[in-house]
């Protein structure tokens, strides 16, 4: 019993954390290894062991000793033993099934003939499988690898997937030291550790998962590194065309790759080369209904053959968590295919993680943001909820409204603009982001605050020309929509403003703090604020949009805007 400590392990898997404890902050890194965050309130916060937390933990090497010496380390009493067991349990089961390829045929197998057993007599697993060779070994049908780990991972006994790769067409690339801007050039540490532990020298443990850094880290120049290391023919997947341009940026300019092998494939281009780079948006399009009387799914999504039509030696999804569905199955039929996914939070809104693991890869390699703060890597951020309050009338309204309707009503409360012009005046001298959910709400913000608003309807080459002024610094401030929730290069914005939000999603809490991470060039501080409705479903819904952030190290100070104001 070691009651000064910070933790306590319960036998419901839960991990409670004192906040205010003078070793808080080294707990929360260790726990962020291989529990979950789900309650962050002001004094105590709730972890949970999950199957996948601790399996993603096994997949970069934690061993369950290791886990039970840390949660011994920081917890005031001793680890209930279904906690222990539970953990050595989880752990093992990763790895205990591994897919092989010999001699042409892929193979499940494992040491425990009654896991091979029970496996055979699996329904989940039925369709998959061409028969028993022994006791330790079952062939399964090589096409459908992807569909397999996921089966496996829902039985509970994810696969290690040691089938290899197929090399793809060679692609001569080396990174340049001295960049085409004239731009010293190296790649940090963590960087080239990022590439390392996913590629792992080449070997078959190597190949697919998810590196997980923080906006503004660098997740591009991972995957420049990784290309370099693998040599191979790539076709990255980004969030939106804004995104396709960047990366052709940062390829041409720290590489010796010339233009004309680079492509770009996007509603506006289709153009394929040994380094393509294409959206989302694009490989989800639909032929119509009409055009297909009930075609096969490379009929309906004819941008599929985009991932099969070329021979790709690597596949990088760009912002991994906001993969959609449809992608997912495209991705279960092309397991031959190295693949890596860049994220700032492995965190998905629609519950898809298991998805992530068995299909993507595991998480390879991870750091706290916190950690990377401290090093002066991404830059030192504040962060403050400040709530406002709805007037007699609008409480009113709110009570009477319908459920869908009342999260909307708090959201555009008229109060957060009195509170942002205040914040916007404070931080004149700053450069900008006021970030919102609903449009009408930011057509006033931007008419008040005379400041170009940008929406989904904003073409390309406007979004470039506004964030290329305010790059410069001859725009100060930029209203936006959620367009700005994923790959803006801004480099100087440090001033983020959240007026509204989707619900409660943790993932576009942490894309938009992200948006102001990059490195000041003064060493300043970035500032968050996020204006909240109190005692509204907004107040609810921000509690859980912060907790991703707060399993990273960051803290909300909550301010009333009365004082504010007043202040």
């Amino acid at each position: 019993m070691k009651p000064s400590n910070p933790m306590i392990v319960q036998s419901d898997r839960t991990i409670l954390l004192e906040v205010d404890h003078p070793r808080h902050a080294e707990a929360r890194d260790a726990l962020a290894q291989f529990a979950e965050l789900e309650k962050s309130p002001e004094h105590i916060h709730t972890y949970r062991l999950s199957p996948l937390s601790l399996w993603n933990a096994a997949a970069g090497g934690m061993s369950a000793q290791h886990i039970l010496e840390l949660l011994s380390e920081y917890s005031k009493y001793a680890i209930p033993s279904n906690i222990a067991t539970d953990i050595r349990e989880y752990i093992n089961r990763y790895g205990k099934i591994k897919l092989i390829l010999r001699d042409g045929a892929l193979l499940l197998t494992s040491d425990e003939t009654t896991l091979v057993t029970e496996i055979m007599h699996n329904k989940r697993m039925q369709p998959y499988l061409l028969q028993r060779l022994d006791t330790h070994t079952i062939q399964v049908d090589a096409s459908r690898r992807g569909h397999i780990k996921q089966a496996l991972i829902h039985i509970g006994f994810p696969a290690e997937d040691l089938a290899g790769y197929t090399e793809g067409s060679p692609l001569p690339i080396q990174l340049l030291q001295t960049s085409h801007q004239d731009k010293d050039f190296a790649p940090r540490a963590y960087q080239h550790a990022a590439s390392a532990a996913f590629y792992a020298g080449g070997a078959p443990s190597g190949g697919s998962g998810v590196v997980v850094l923080p906006c503004g880290a660098g997740k591009t120049i991972v995957g420049l590194v990784t290309m370099a290391n693998i040599q191979r023919a790539t076709l990255i997947l980004t969030p939106n065309t804004i995104a396709v341009r960047q990366w052709i940026n940062e390829i041409l300019d720290k590489t010796d790759i010339p233009p004309e092998m680079v492509g770009e494939y996007t509603g506006e281009r289709k153009d394929i080369a040994p380094i393509t780079i294409s959206t989302y948006q694009i490989l989800t399009y639909r032929r119509p209904n009409g055009e297909e009387d009930g075609g096969s799914e490379q009929e309906d999504y004819p941008h599929f053959s985009l991932l099969t039509s070329y021979d790709w030696g690597l596949i990088i999804y760009d912002e991994v968590h906001l993969l959609p569905a449809p992608v997912f199955r495209v991705t279960a039929e092309i397991q031959a295919r190295r693949r890596l996914g860049l994220t700032a939070t492995l965190v998905r809104e629609d519950g898809r993680e298991a998805d992530v693991f068995s299909l993507i890869g595991p998480k390879k390699y991870d750091v706290p943001w916190r950690e990377l703060e401290r090093q002066g890597w991404i830059a030192t951020a504040e962060c403050h909820e400040i709530r406002v309050s709805l007037t007699e009338d609008e409480q009113l309204n709110y009570a009477l409204a319908e459920v869908r309707e009342k999260y909307r009503i708090a959201a555009e409360s008229p109060a957060k603009l009195t509170v942002t012009r205040h914040l916007v005046e404070r931080h004149c001298d700053d450069q900008i982001l006021i970030i919102g959910q609903y449009i009408e709400q930011l057509k006033l913000l931007a008419e008040e605050l005379r400041a170009p608003l940008l929406t989904g309807r904003t073409s390309n080459g406007q979004r470039e020309k506004l964030y290329e002024k305010f790059r410069r610094g001859e725009l100060k401030r930029l209203v936006v929509s959620k367009v700005a929730n994923f790959a803006i290069d801004l480099p100087d914005a440090n001033v983020a403003i959240q007026v509204s939000g989707t619900f409660g999603s943790r993932q576009e809490e942490a894309q938009r703090l992200g948006r102001i991470l990059r490195p000041k060039s003064d060493g300043g501080l970035a500032y968050f604020y996020s204006i909240v409705t109190r005692d509204t479903r907004d107040q609810e819904f921000s509690a859980n949009r912060q907790l991703f952030l707060t399993e990273q190290g960051y803290r909300y100070i909550i301010e009333d805007a009365e004082a504010l104001l007043a202040g």
